[in-house]
């Protein structure tokens, strides 16, 4: 499986589990996408995406949104695009 370092996480809301991520690169709903950290090592699909409180389709590079995430996460995280 192919993957491209598309961001890092840089915030985690555990009530709500979501993730902040700084993208450096574009992410749309529908991804799969792989975090892998010191003690993270998961993937999932990406099922929403806020930015702003405000729910989007797609993000690109340099922006940084919300993504609920189905485990813990830490920050420093690396968010990964699986290839399709």
């Amino acid at each position: 499986m192919e993957e491209k370092l598309i961001g890092k996480i840089t915030h985690y809301f555990g009530k709500i589990q979501v993730a902040i991520v700084e993208l450096t690169d574009a992410i749309k709903t529908g991804d799969k996408i792989h975090i892998k950290g010191h003690s993270t090592d998961f993937e999932q699909e990406v099922a929403s995406i806020q930015i702003d409180h405000v729910n989007v389709e797609a993000a690109k590079k340099r922006d940084a949104v919300g993504i609920k995430v189905d485990q813990k996460v830490k920050e420093g995280d690396e968010v990964y695009l699986i290839l399709p």
